[in-house]
């Protein structure tokens, strides 16, 4: 099957012939049919999959044929997500497949001034992509009308509830139109997911490309058990002797990725750190070599690590477990993606033992074990308890940092803060150092 098959306008279908695409993938096959057809949608879909292309097209679509019959020139489309740079992503998505359309769109978040994106909306924008919690802000000063919205899309839903979004959601909904064609996607079903699909869609098709709350089929996954302080000298060995190129390696903290970054630098394999507390700066650049393969190693916090996209990564490594299982699930489906063979490596103490079957339950699989020789864990090595962060089950309001592309159609309204966990109770017209959302 082409996308000439699924019924998409030739503005589409040019936009989407120069970007070199000409299959779609099993979730485009899959949902932009339904979406066509009206149809809510709860669609299953990992990172990777090609899900923002499989709402974005039919979504562009839709508005055509809503602003041919005569709809008057209000927002029509709000896209939601997690964090700031999943958001960007999105936003750079509808400016590509949308440039032959006449469509304005906006990306809001926080940790901006808030006047930019004021102006931005007064101008009048057709689809909304954003963050909650700024988008709350502009609800509460009156800059925004959300009463002609005609199509909802949350994505990665999951981690909207993960991050402790529920309310905010809830606020939004009630502001809504009730009638209106909803969308969403999330990579794991939780029973916190069903409730707010239970609320939220109306007579839902679903769509699944994976197992619920199963890591991608391509993706290898292998655990080498290790004591906790041989970890950096096993995984040195392992990108050496692999010869290795372009690995993404998790750590639980801000510290922990510095700290492991300055060491295998020493090591010879070079590496950057990014995390909130870098500057927006060093987070671009540290991005940008590594994807130009000038860094080999990028260490990364689970929020900073949100909507890197990068075609064909060959490893991702879980220098330590994540503490929520499902973020083992968002790790891992960085490599594997789009029909790509990826390997997904995990260096598992004793400490994480508890963590790694958590993960396991979740999956529904064992992740095959190695040892390697000289690396043997000592088993008079007792368990320390891991320590969670503040927050952890309520992190932060949509924080990221990478902007889409600047074009004609899309304002992207400014570079974003760091991994900050809450959000001010008061929103400040012109703070451009608040906590971001």
């Amino acid at each position: 099957m082409s996308f000439n098959n699924l019924g998409l306008s030739e503005p589409l279908l040019r936009a989407i012939k120069e970007q070199g695409y000409t299959e779609p993938t099993p979730v485009q096959k899959q949902a932009i049919p339904v979406i066509l057809s009206g149809k809510d949608i709860l669609a299953g879909a990992q990172t990777g999959t090609g899900k923002t292309a499989g709402f974005t097209l039919p979504m562009l679509q839709l508005l055509s044929e809503h602003k041919k019959a005569g709809k008057k020139q209000k927002v029509s489309v709000l896209i939601l997500t997690p964090t700031r740079e999943l958001a960007a992503q999105v936003a750079e998505s509808v400016e590509v497949y949308g440039k032959y359309l006449p469509f304005k769109s906006t990306v809001i978040f926080g940790g901006v001034k808030i006047n930019p994106q004021i102006v931005a909306l007064r101008k009048g924008v057709d689809i909304i992509i954003a963050t909650p919690g700024r988008l709350l802000d502009h609800v509460g000063q009156k800059t925004v009308d959300l009463s002609g919205v005609d199509f909802l899309i949350l994505d990665e839903a999951d981690r909207m509830l993960d991050m402790g979004f529920i309310n905010d959601i809830r606020k939004i909904l009630a502001i809504l139109p009730k009638e209106r064609q909803n969308l969403l996607f999330s990579a794991t079903f939780s029973n916190e997911i069903k409730k707010l699909t239970d609320t939220l869609l109306k007579s839902p098709a679903l769509i699944e490309v994976a197992r619920r709350n199963t890591s991608s089929e391509q993706v290898t996954q292998v655990v080498y058990s290790v004591d906790r302080e041989r970890k950096r000298e096993l995984l040195s060995k392992l990108i050496s002797e692999g010869e290795w190129k372009q690995i993404l390696v998790f750590t639980r903290t801000k510290h922990g990725a510095n700290r492991l970054s300055e060491q295998l630098t020493k090591d010879g394999i070079h590496s950057a750190a990014i995390h909130g507390n870098k500057s927006q700066n060093a987070r671009t650049k540290a991005l940008a070599q590594f994807k130009q393969g000038e860094v080999r190693v990028l260490v990364a916090t689970d929020i900073a690590a949100r909507g890197i996209d990068i075609d064909q990564l060959p490893h991702v490594v879980n220098y330590e477990l994540p503490n929520v299982p499902e973020d083992y699930v968002h790790r891992i489906g960085r490599t594997g993606r789009a029909g790509s063979n990826g390997e997904a490596i995990s260096l598992v103490c004793v400490d994480e033992l508890e963590l790694l079957a958590n993960i396991e339950k979740l999956i529904k699989k064992e992740i095959h074990r190695r040892v390697i020789k000289g690396f043997e864990p000592d088993p008079s090595i007792k368990p320390e308890p891991i320590q969670k962060k503040k927050g952890q089950q309520q992190r932060g309001r949509g924080r990221s940092h990478q902007q889409p592309k600047r074009g004609t159609k899309t304002s992207v309204l400014g570079p974003s803060g760091g991994d900050n966990t809450s959000r001010p109770r008061k929103p400040r017209a012109n703070s451009s150092s608040g906590r971001g959302r």
